[in-house]
């Protein structure tokens, strides 16, 4: 059996790798009730939440994948993810970063959004 399984079952392992370069790793937190929340730093995903119920059984109340691979071949882009890769809108659906201008799918009227 398993010792580093978190509360919901998963396996940090499972979540370690590379994405673009950068380390992908798994986080746990607690508190003092039981409660653990589970978050991956690739797009800041809650992959799971696990929450007492009013019996104090621990019951995970999000929907997320199992490993990090999931993650990357889900049809849902942001599954799990606090925000997506911005907030709000982006007026013409364009901006301008360091000289480079990036352009971004036009989604909410003449702007995008999210």
């Amino acid at each position: 059996m398993q010792t580093d399984l978190t509360k919901s079952g998963l396996s940090p392992a499972n979540f370690s790798g590379k994405v673009d370069g950068q380390d992908v790793k798994m986080y746990v937190l607690t508190n003092s009730k039981g409660a653990e929340a589970t978050v991956i730093n690739y797009g800041a995903n809650i992959v799971s939440l696990s929450a007492p119920d009013k019996n104090g059984k621990l019951t995970d109340v999000v929907l997320g994948h199992h490993n990090l691979d999931e993650y990357l071949s889900s049809e849902e882009a942001y599954f799990g993810a606090v925000c997506g890769r911005t907030g709000n809108r982006i007026a013409k659906g364009k901006f301008t970063l360091d000289g480079e201008t990036y352009h971004l799918a036009i989604n909410n009227g003449p702007n995008n959004l999210h």
